[in-house]
């Protein structure tokens, strides 16, 4: 499968089958993280892995809507390590964590698992209930599991997304 063809395929999985994710598909996700291109590549995130019954219940806490994944995967940007954009002072942290979660997202895909992205979360309670240090801030959520919803065709992106030329300007 070409990774278009993996891009088409991924949907937002919002029901999982109640089954863990073999420690190798783990694995390969996070080498998916891992070599995520980040700017001058200083590599500036931290990622918390819960699988546990216990850090998923702390997780639950921090969203507003649970999907009860057998994975999670909260993505920080470390603000001491970023690359800062010297015009305007602009830090990337947020673009390299989104990066590395896309990353997952789409090896998840490859795996055949099941991805949803979550950033409608609780900071100050993730930061309480995953503390990994000042400097980290919480980006992103990835639940990752086997599906048990309704698998979305790769079809449906000539419907539901704008044509190339609505989102593209030559110049």
């Amino acid at each position: 499968m070409s990774v278009l063809d993996i891009m088409k395929e991924r949907y937002s999985a919002r029901e999982y089958l109640d089954r863990k994710v073999e420690k190798e598909k783990i694995d390969i996700i996070l080498e998916a993280a891992r070599v995520a291109p980040t700017g001058c590549n200083f590599q500036p995130f931290k990622i918390v892995v819960i699988e546990s019954e216990e850090g998923l219940k702390r997780l639950k806490n921090c969203v507003s809507r649970d999907f009860a994944p057998p994975l999670a995967f909260l993505v920080f940007a470390d603000n001491d390590k970023v690359w800062t954009r010297k015009y305007d002072g602009k830090k990337i942290g947020d673009i390299d964590a989104a990066i590395v979660t896309d990353h997952m997202m789409l090896a998840a895909t490859e795996l055949g698992l099941g991805s949803v992205w979550i950033c409608n979360f609780k900071p100050e309670e993730v930061k309480k209930n995953f503390d990994i240090g000042d400097n980290f801030t919480p980006v992103n959520l990835l639940y990752v599991g086997y599906a048990s919803c309704e698998k979305k065709s790769s079809l449906r992106h000539d419907k539901e997304r704008k044509s190339i030329e609505d989102i593209t300007v030559y110049m």
